[in-house]
């Protein structure tokens, strides 16, 4: 075992105190999130670093659905996760197809598609919002959640492209050769060569799609307006319609509406870190 020198120890000691301030400044908000939620109406405003009669009541009335703005909790839960996940896996489809025809058939005119769709980037999301509304309501798609779910494909799928393709240009080319010398069709080069190989950049791209559809409130709020078919994001900002907002109500729901997201990424953080970095370094 090396023994540590004096310019390592400096170096660690540099680093953790620049790294205890930023882990405290972040996880500060997340403390008061928690602090709210267990603590009683009259409490959440006392300034205390934990309340003196913590409740979970707030987690029975938010369950329970038994305040006017939680009428719907589950069902508007539901309606993120579903909206979340079909747009996780059609992007997921999309690109994987895409970034396959592009890399490894060598499609004429793919690279030119693939800028093309990324020059989108240029224009701020929020720019669009307007005229994605004006387009759902051309086709008729306004207060249906596939309004939504077409408008988060079409934020998301450029970059998942661009992902991929950069992922793709990594595995070596004799892989394709060999499977063609086999007998092996395109689609069973894309389903026996391909899609094993990238199992971490498409785990880390269906994620990142899933999480932010699930995380979206402006094309949310824009493209859905019934209490029936609204995501939870949409639900929480009604909260701030009252004049006496319940804060106790909107940090339990809110602090409920955090945790699968974050069970989802550092579920897959693995895959994430290493998915979305793939192709980042030429050899």
């Amino acid at each position: 075992m090396t023994k540590p020198t004096l310019r390592r120890i400096t170096i660690e000691a540099k680093l953790l105190l620049v790294g205890i301030p930023v882990l405290l400044w972040t996880m500060l908000p997340i403390y008061h999130l928690f602090l709210f939620s267990i603590s009683e109406k009259e409490s959440a405003f006392a300034g205390k670093l934990w309340p003196d009669h913590p409740t979970l009541n707030n987690f029975a009335v938010v369950f329970g659905q038994k305040h006017y703005y939680l009428h719907h909790f589950w069902l508007q839960l539901f309606n993120s996760l579903a909206i979340a996940i079909t747009v996780g896996v059609v992007t997921l489809l999309i690109a994987t197809m895409a970034a396959f025809a592009i890399s490894r058939m060598k499609v004429k005119g793919g690279r030119l598609i693939m800028n093309l769709a990324l020059f989108t980037y240029f224009i701020p999301a929020a720019f669009l919002a307007v005229p994605m509304y004006k387009t759902m309501s051309n086709y008729g798609l306004l207060n249906n959640q596939w309004a939504l779910i077409l408008a988060m494909i079409t934020i998301a799928t450029p970059y998942a492209i661009w992902v991929l393709k950069q992922a793709s240009d990594k595995l070596p080319p004799e892989l394709d050769e060999a499977a063609r010398i086999d007998g092996a069709s395109p689609l069973q080069l894309f389903r026996l060569v391909y899609l094993p190989l990238m199992t971490p950049s498409l785990v880390a791209v269906g994620t990142y799609a899933l999480l932010l559809a699930w995380n979206e409130y402006l094309y949310a709020f824009l493209l859905l307006s019934n209490d029936r078919s609204i995501t939870l994001a949409v639900a929480l900002g009604n909260f701030l319609a009252a004049d006496d907002s319940p804060w106790e109500l909107l940090m339990t729901t809110g602090l409920i509406y955090a945790l699968p997201p974050a069970a989802i990424y550092y579920a897959f953080k693995r895959y994430m870190v290493s998915g979305l970095t793939a192709g980042a370094v030429k050899s």
